[in-house]
């Protein structure tokens, strides 16, 4: 028995070693992070590899940054890395890696000020304005299946708008409503 458990054992060390260094760093490297985004104010469709080889990819988040800009001054700001995490990590719990409809992302000061003004269910200090909250939604996929995956991310807050078909998340405390 002895015999036998010394000749697997050395098998498996020299089919390890027959395997090209290139193809065990592969196996060993992290997955990529991909989004495939759908501004629908804009019209904008993007889909990008935003991490790789264990760290964010900086022309990516510009990309992702500029789609996810406020359409309705153009403002630009820095989104938080790890909501794209989240939604990354949403969208596998889905199952799909369908597009995102993008409702809200980056919301300037001015253009958050006025969404308040006008509807009680804005908050007037949104993670918005931080570009750490994005509200979206999924075609093809139930509304409810999308906020029970943000749900059990737990990940930061998360929000249920059936009404207005969008879930929104963010990356601030955890909590939902």
């Amino acid at each position: 028995m002895t015999q036998r458990r010394s000749f697997l054992k050395s098998s498996v060390v020299m089919a390890a070693l027959s395997v090209p260094a290139f193809a065990r760093a592969a196996a060993a490297a992290p997955n990529e992070r991909t989004l495939r985004l759908y501004n629908t104010h804009t019209g904008e469709t993007l889909k990008s590899v935003f991490w790789a080889e264990g760290q964010f990819l900086p022309d990516a988040l510009n990309d992702i940054n500029k789609l996810l800009r406020d359409h309705r001054n153009d403002s630009i700001a820095v989104i938080d890395p790890q909501l794209l995490v989240l939604l990354d990590t949403v969208t596998a719990q889905v199952g799909s890696k369908e597009v995102l409809h993008i409702i809200s992302g980056y919301r300037s000061p001015e253009s958050n000020k006025m969404l308040a003004e006008r509807s009680g269910g804005v908050a007037r200090h949104s993670l918005h304005m931080e570009g750490k909250a994005i509200d979206v939604r999924m075609p093809g996929h139930k509304l409810a299946d999308l906020h029970k995956a943000a749900l059990r991310a737990r990940s930061g807050g998360v929000g249920y708008y059936p009404e207005s078909q969008f879930v929104h998340m963010d990356t601030g405390r955890p909590r939902h409503w």
